[in-house]
């Protein structure tokens, strides 16, 4: 333990990492740029510059805290600095504010609004770039780009997978994918961690608001959506409620009042998804073959794991994702007349994943040659749209989900946190539904706050190998040491983004404190007051499996080879 001074004031640290860390534990909310807590320092910005007691400035973000260390962080000479450092980006940044993606949630915007600028002296010399438009789920556009290299570092050390870099040098160094490719044609699995570390509006989510709006507004077309767990506890974040709260019911009343015609909860699938896979991980356990089965919802995972793992690929369930489930038993549902009543139907899933909006595309996700959710929106497009019709969230009164499709347990709640997946399995597993039952499982070792989770639970007179994996620099270390036959499983979960959904690429994005831990939170008060918990106990999904399921479970509810 030490202290220091910090305008004036004596500060004790104990393992903070920087001086940075010391003065926000001080409460000081330091502007920064290009710090990101969660990945290495990078200390471009300059805008953490803290000022000793002679005079000597330095960036605080990448300063090791000592004893006795005298700093200043709000001098005339640093407001000076720091205002014409913001002035000389946004002198070299595309200023369409008014039009832009990321207006009012632009970490510059506010920067520049914080230190009082009211004009930029410096011209923007630089050669317009053209947007990649390439991919199904984000935007990027280089002319917004402040070369922090936030997204970098994400796409690098989070991810493992590099496919953004800087590329040429001086004032012409720009952010982009190796030799200027467009992200279609990288390594990208669309899990959009770049556009959550990107400060500004240079990568975005690629949005399809204006479509479902223009559905809505067809007399002759039902919009129907589906909403997924982890969307539940953070739109809260959007509207000043505390982070992590349960909005369920807010949601449903804001999509009722906008004009969806049904809403539907996906927790309904995420029950259905665990009562194949888990079929499917019994089959193959018994009989010792393409162990260990590895978990398909998450769609950054499975390109990844597909592309650069291949003589993995058959471990993948062939189960689809709760989003794919629910789209194929929704379109099934509307294609008897009895239900259509002679209207056109378009599905839409709300989603804290800009990967979904990829896997809508995927081939070996279509029934009967149809896709079966239109659209993918993420919790973030949401909000624009909730703000756009002026609803006033806070206020509103709570509304259930519809029937027939609007229950599901509290298994597939926790589907939104890293490890949830696993945790609902082994309930399916487990012979009863026991209060001390399922606490033993929470209790596993599969809610430990770790990227990579390893433990064992007992089954039919033997022990099942389990691992989670949170991020997918995480699961190509597991992969890696499996391969070489370091380690051996029988069952492990994967989550693209560190968390789980819950942090997913289209979740809206607070500066400052990550609110992980209260979003995680949330999904297991969720689960602990459900009144059914285990997915075969789910009445609607009993239903199901006794009708419309009864002979197509394998059509509707798993993957088909792609031609």
């Amino acid at each position: 333990m030490g202290s220091m001074t910090i305008n004036g004031r004596r500060v004790e640290f104990t393992d903070e990492k920087s001086v940075l860390s010391v003065i926000r534990k001080a409460g000081i909310n330091l502007p920064t740029l290009c710090y990101l807590s969660h990945v290495s320092t990078f200390g471009a910005c300059r805008l953490c510059m803290v000022e000793d007691q002679r005079g000597k400035t330095f960036a605080s973000c990448s300063e090791v805290p000592r004893d006795g260390m005298v700093i200043y962080t709000n001098t005339v000479r640093l407001q000076k600095y720091r205002k014409m450092i913001v002035q000389l980006l946004l002198g070299s940044h595309d200023r369409d504010c008014t039009t832009c993606e990321q207006s009012g949630d632009c970490k510059l915007q506010s920067l520049a609004y914080q230190m009082h600028v009211q004009d930029v002296p410096y011209k923007d010399t630089r050669e317009i770039m053209p947007l990649d438009l390439s991919s199904p789920s984000i935007v990027r556009n280089p002319n917004k780009c402040i070369l922090c290299g936030d997204c970098v570092r994400a796409c690098s050390e989070l991810q493992g997978l590099g496919v953004l870099g800087f590329t040429r040098r001086g004032s012409s160094a720009q952010i982009a994918p190796a030799f200027d490719r467009p992200l279609a044609e990288t390594d990208c699995v669309n899990c959009g961690q770049c556009r959550v570390a990107c400060p500004t509006g240079a990568i975005t989510i690629r949005t399809n608001v204006t479509e479902v709006m223009n559905a809505i507004d067809d007399p002759n077309t039902r919009v129907v959506c589906h909403i997924a767990p982890a969307v539940r506890v953070a739109i809260g974040d959007a509207f000043r409620m505390e982070s992590g709260s349960a909005v369920m019911g807010r949601i449903v009343n804001a999509l009722h009042t906008m004009g969806f015609d049904e809403v539907y909860d996906m927790t309904l699938s995420a029950d259905l998804t665990i009562m194949e896979e888990a079929e499917e991980f019994v089959q193959r356990f018994t009989n010792g073959e393409k162990l260990p089965l590895m978990t398909s919802c998450c769609p950054a995972w499975v390109k990844f794991c597909e592309e650069q793992y291949p003589t993995l690929k058959e471990n993948i369930s062939t189960c689809r994702s709760p989003q794919g489930m629910m789209g194929a038993i929704l379109k099934e549902y509307y294609r008897d007349p009895k239900n259509a009543k002679g209207k056109k139907t378009m599905i839409v899933s709300i989603i804290p994943c800009t990967a979904k909006k990829m896997e809508l595309g995927w081939k070996k996700n279509y029934t009967k040659g149809e896709k079966d959710t239109d659209i993918a929106i993420t919790s973030q497009e949401l909000i624009r749209m909730i703000k756009n019709f002026g609803i006033d969230f806070e206020n509103l009164e709570p509304e259930a989900c519809d029937m027939p499709f609007g229950f599901g347990s509290g298994g597939g709640v926790i589907f939104g946190n890293s490890g949830g997946v696993a945790e609902a399995v082994i309930r399916r597993l487990a012979p009863d539904h026991r209060k001390e039952t399922l606490d033993q499982i929470a209790a596993s070792g599969v809610r430990k706050e770790e990227w990579i989770k390893e433990f064992k639970i007992p089954y039919a007179e033997t022990e099942v190998k389990v691992c989670v994996i949170s991020g997918l620099s995480n699961a190509r270390i597991v992969l890696d040491k499996m391969l070489a036959g370091e380690v051996s499983y029988d069952l492990i979960e994967v989550m693209a983004c560190r968390g789980g959904c819950i942090m997913g690429g289209g979740q809206p994005v607070t500066f400052g404190k990550s609110p992980r831990a209260a979003r995680r939170k949330g999904l297991y008060e969720i689960d602990s007051v459900t009144s059914v918990r285990k997915c075969d106990e789910n009445p609607f999904v009993l239903n199901l499996y006794n009708g419309m399921l009864k002979g197509n479970e394998h059509e509707l509810l798993h993957v088909h080879t792609e031609e």
